[in-house]
């Protein structure tokens, strides 16, 4: 299998995008359990798309120990790494744009699907929500409510697990609309 070529090559292939998942909010996993996470991945590809990522500096080694003859290493996420800059958003085709965005919807509806095979579903007390609201905005207004939700969100992304903590996923998405006349 060939190396990717391109950041969003690397970031956006579905298996790499649910070990990345796993690992957010400051998660340090073992490829053991990771594979405990993604039950469906094969063994041989999730250790290969582990070291991918590694090779990258997507994934880094936070701890290694001697398990059985072999080393166990504990990985984590830099999130630096991870993030698609201007260049990289600017060289992407419509189609490369149309793959991400797809990747995206689709580890959501993963998740959400993961979410309701759950024994006990309950939205209202899980805080489990999905709404969409329309905003006219002008371009700056956007930046500024933008640079809010950035800041505040950042804030709570140096939180780790504890007592009453549930690890919950916010996902973003801003596209203007199409409404004639604007």
């Amino acid at each position: 299998m060939a190396r990717p070529t391109s950041p969003a090559d690397l970031l956006l292939h579905p298996v790499r995008l649910r070990v990345l998942h796993a690992l957010l909010g400051g998660e340090e996993l073992t490829t053991a359990d990771l594979a405990t996470r993604l039950p469906d991945v094969p063994t041989a590809s999730l250790y290969r798309h582990v070291a991918r990522l590694v090779d990258a500096g997507v994934l880094t080694v936070v701890s290694e120990r001697a398990v059985r003859g072999t080393t166990e290493r504990t990985y984590a996420v830099d999130l630096a790494a991870t993030h698609l800059g201007p260049d990289a958003l600017a060289t992407m085709s419509r189609e490369d744009h149309r793959r991400a965005f797809t990747a995206f919807t689709a580890g959501l509806l993963g998740q959400f699907e993961r979410y309701l095979e759950r024994e006990e579903v309950d939205l209202a007390r899980d805080r489990v929500g999905y709404r969409e609201a329309a905003l006219w905005l002008t371009d700056e207004e956007l930046d500024e409510l933008l640079g809010e939700l950035r800041d505040t969100v950042a804030e709570r992304t140096a939180h780790r697990p504890g007592p009453g903590r549930v690890r919950r996923t916010l996902a973003t998405v801003v596209l203007p609309d199409d409404v004639p006349g604007t």
